[in-house]
Order: C-alpha cells, then structure tokens, then sequence
C-alpha cells in the first residue's frame, strides 16, 4: 500500500497518527505531497486522487481511497489490533458520533478560520473572507468550551477509552497553533485530556 501524505497538515496527519497507534506505521509506503507548493493539483497526482484531496491510499490492487475517515475506516478493518473504531454497536456509534462531532463542530470550524484569515492561505483561499474566519472562529472557540466541559467527567473523548475520536481531536488541538490558539493552555480538562494522550506517545515519530 502506498499513502500519500503532506506532514503537519491535519488530515494525513489523522491518518498517520492512526497507523501509529495500530503500530502499523511500517506497513505503508509513504509519498509526500506539499499542499502549499501545490502539488495536489498536478495531473500526476490527479490520476491518484481526482478531487486533489490529500491523504490517498492505494491499495496493492490499485483501488485509491480518500477522505481520512474512509482510509482508517479501511485500516481498522486490515489491522483490527488494537479496536480504535469500537468492537459492538453501541461503542461503534459512540466513537463515530464523538468523532463526527469533533470534526464537524471544531475541526472544520477552526479550519474555516485559518483558511479565511491566515496569510500563507492566500493562495489556496481565493477570496479569503473575514466574516467566514471570524464566523469559524467564534464556532471552533465554543466547542473548545463544550469539549473541556465533556471532559472534566471522561479520561477519553468516547466509550470511555482510547479510540479515533481521541486522535482527531488532539491532531485539531495541535492544527490549532498555526493560529497562535492552543485550547488546551486555555481549559483545564481538555489541558489534562491534552497532557494524557501526549504521554501515551501515540503521536510520536
């Protein structure tokens, strides 16, 4: 399998961390590709991924699969130890509500932010647009507060243990500092929450 990957940038970083913590890291092949020279808007790279979305994993039999999501989706089923994506329906629905909530409500909000207001974005973002930044802005900041109220009573984001909600959550919180924002200095539990799941070294190279 081949994962095409950009470092630092949130997506394939979820997926890298993924592998990780399965301690599969080995069990790809990793492609670099730089967002910000552009390099997921080739026609090279569009033979692997169409829509230029970054990470793409290509099976040994061809088949590309994008969206972040999907490509753990795939891994958890090829690498099922140790279960991040739940072992019976009700922790499956957990994990994927907590996961969706944290991708929807904060990830995305705060990626609105960055993309609208942050120079270096310019380029890819045309127009940037403030009312769309401060509105992200502004989302992303209440769900840091929901997220620290969640976890003043849970040692995990979902099911009570450690699972992929876990993962995208602190891949968002560590995003956040190219905005000069860390959530985890400002709320105490998810500061805890934050302090924890660096320990474990699940995100470690």
């Amino acid at each position: 399998m081949k994962l095409y990957q950009s470092p630092k940038a949130p997506n394939p970083d979820r997926v890298v961390f993924f592998l990780r913590a399965k301690g599969k890291l080995d069990a790809v092949e990793m492609i670099d590709v730089s967002i910000m020279d552009q390099q997921h808007k080739t026609p090279e790279y569009r033979e692997v991924s169409p829509y230029s979305q970054v990470p793409a994993l290509v099976l040994d039999d061809g088949t590309a699969i994008t969206e972040s999501r999907a490509i753990c989706t795939y891994l958890e089923g090829i690498f099922p130890e140790p279960n991040l994506m739940g072992t019976d329906p009700k922790e499956k629905a957990l994990i994927e509500m907590w996961d969706r909530r944290i991708e929807l409500m904060f990830f995305i909000q705060f990626a609105g932010w960055f993309r609208n207001s942050h120079p270096m974005m310019a380029p890819l973002e045309v127009p940037q647009s403030p009312e769309a930044a401060a509105k992200g802005e502004k989302a992303a900041r209440a769900m840091a507060k929901r997220l620290d109220a969640h976890l003043a009573t849970h040692d995990f984001v979902a099911a009570d243990r450690f699972s992929i909600a876990d993962i995208t959550l602190y891949i968002a919180v560590g995003f956040a500092r190219v905005m000069k924002w860390e959530p985890h200095k400002e709320h105490e539990h998810l500061g805890r929450w934050h302090a924890a799941m660096t320990e474990r070294g699940f995100a470690k190279g």
